[in-house]
Parts: C-alpha cells; structure tokens; sequence
C-alpha cells in the first residue's frame, strides 16, 4: 500500500490543482516562473525571484530554457528583462504537436497488443508465467503494473517491507489521482507499523479501501484482474529475490478467486456506527483488539500508552455494561462499534 504521511503526494497535487507544462517536458519549476510572468507585464531575473522560492542562478536557466521554447521573450530596450508569451500563441503548438505523437504512439500500442494477443493464444502452460528476477526489476515490474491500471488493483499487504513502503509508492498516488480503485488486505501486525494508520486515512477518501486478516499467505499485486504479480519468496531472508508474473490463465483465475475470497473474509479497517463514547480512536483500537493485537500493540499503533489502552477498555466495558474483553467483543459487534 501507497507515499508517501505523505500522502497525497507532490504527484497528486500537480495534477489536483497547480497547473504545469508536463504536457511539453518542463516541470513545476518552470510552471511557476512563467505563471509569475504571465501576471506582470515584464521582470528581470531579481524580481522573479521575489515570487519564486528558487536561487537566482536556476531562475536564469528557466529563463533561458523558456526563452529557446518560445515562451518568453526580451524587450529590445532592456535585455535584462523578459515578458511572456500569449499562452495560445506559444502552447498551441507545441501540444498539438505532443498530440499527434500520443496519437501514433496509441495506434503503434494497437498493433503491438493485437500481436501480444495473437502470441498469448499459443502459449503453453510454462509460458503463462514470466519470471523476474532481482529487486530492481521487480520493482520496475511492480510500477509498470500500476501505471497500467486502469480501474482497479488488489494487493495483499505483508508485516514486513519488501520493496517499496506505501509512503514510497509513487505510482500508487499518480494512480488513485486518475481514478483507480485500490483494495488492499493488510496483515494485522501492518496496523502497528509508525504512521500506517495516518496514511491509511489519508488514501481511503480517494479511493483506496483497506482490509484486515490476522495473517496473509504472500504479497500479491493484481491490475484490472488481468495481470498479477506474486513474489518468488514470500517471507524470511529471500524475499526480494525476485517475482512471478502471471498472464490470463487458470493460474490467474485461482489468484484472483483466492483475492475475493479472502477479501469478503477480512475486517474493514474503518466502519460501524459511533461509539458510545464518541471517540473515534476507540473503533480503531476494538478493531485491532479484536484482531489479535496486543495492548502493547495497540498502543504504539495508536501512540497512546499502555495505561491509556487499558483504561479506554475498561470504561468502554463498562459502557457496554459487561465484565469481560470477550463480551465487550461481542457487545462491540452488537452496536455496530466495529
């Protein structure tokens, strides 16, 4: 599960609200320096940095690097000083120029895919397997399958960090910023990783839903049910060894079937109704409970005290008017607290 708690992360925001020119190779920097100046009628190198957080000597090279794009360009009475170009006049151009490229690029990606196609229909049952080998490249595979997603992608979350921590999942946020839904099944013990639950809220509004079992056979990745990306090793010393991709198939169908059944077995992380005790914290802290985790646990996934633990248990059994954690279990499920 994905950055970045980070996220949402720089990725996200650039597509959620500043505008940049992407589209022709420049970045956020250069966004910002061409937006200053399309607001004023004409600045040197000083003034922009006035407006733009950056040192004067990158200011320079954005502005000459605009300047050969046809962005900005001098006043012929003062050189030192550089004004905007009509956006219509300058852009235009260049992004139709990008659009007749994407449009080649799609139709290239056409018939590239009908050969795929063609070639996956002969496969033998060995081939319905490619093997990756090496963390780097099971990383390259990982984000590649993410960037590839189109509506949704099912991953099982293990206690221990593979490859990639969620707050270093990149392709996880450029992915839930185009839509894509996310179904995440995490192992207990996840839930007392520093920070898990604070990036956890920070993802679920946005598209990601997160589940809970005590225990998980393997990592797993799923894009769209058509591609799925398993470890070689799932657990101990070898786990980054290297990783199976599996095509449409048999083998496919039985990961995906075993994704939907454990899912429609797993804890929600975050539902039920209020609490008695109107603190949201509680929820989370049955929910773990009920789970298996320790108050010691508990209380470091939370950052509360063992003490504290203990004492939200005890008033909430008594709220619930029982005697003991197991009926306060029952009690919980009862009022819809968990």
């Amino acid at each position: 599960m994905a950055k970045k708690c980070q996220w949402p992360r720089l990725a996200m925001a650039r597509r959620m609200g500043m505008p940049v020119l992407e589209a022709i190779g420049l970045d956020d920097e250069h966004t910002a320096v061409y937006r200053v100046l399309l607001a004023t009628p004409s600045a040197d190198v000083p003034e922009i940095a006035r407006a733009v957080p950056l040192p004067a000597a990158r200011i320079a090279a954005i502005v000459d690097e605009l300047e050969r794009r046809g962005l900005l360009a001098r006043q012929a009475s003062a050189p030192d000083r550089v004004v905007a170009s009509p956006p219509a006049l300058a852009l235009r151009p260049m992004l139709l120029e990008r659009e007749r490229s994407l449009t080649e690029a799609h139709e290239v990606l056409v018939q590239l895919s009908e050969l795929y196609r063609r070639g996956a229909v002969q496969r033998d049952v060995p081939e319905v397997v490619d093997v990756v080998l090496g963390p780097d490249a099971v990383r390259q595979r990982l984000g590649q399958l993410q960037a590839s997603a189109e509506q949704r992608v099912d991953a099982f979350v293990l206690r221990e960090v593979a490859l990639v921590d969620g707050s270093e999942n990149d392709e996880e946020d450029l992915a839930l910023a185009r839509g894509v839904r996310y179904r995440v099944i995490v192992e207990g013990a996840v839930l007392e990783r520093p920070g898990f639950l604070d990036q956890a809220r920070a993802v679920m509004p946005l598209g990601e839903e997160i589940r809970v079992l005590p225990r998980l056979p393997t990592r797993l990745f799923i894009a769209d049910g058509t591609l799925a990306l398993l470890p070689m090793y799932s657990h101990g010393e070898k786990k980054v060894s290297g990783a199976l991709l599996v095509h449409p198939s048999g083998l496919l169908d039985l990961v995906n079937a075993t994704f939907e059944g454990l899912w429609r077995g797993a804890t929600r992380l975050v539902e039920g109704g209020e609490l008695a005790s109107d603190a949201p914290v509680d929820r989370e802290m049955l929910q773990m409970l009920l789970l298996g985790l320790t108050d010691a646990a508990v209380g470091t996934a939370l950052g509360i005290s063992v003490r504290t633990v203990q004492r939200r248990v005890a008033e909430l059994m008594e709220t619930a008017g029982v005697t003991t954690r197991v009926q306060l279990g029952a009690e919980a499920v009862r009022r819809s607290w968990v």
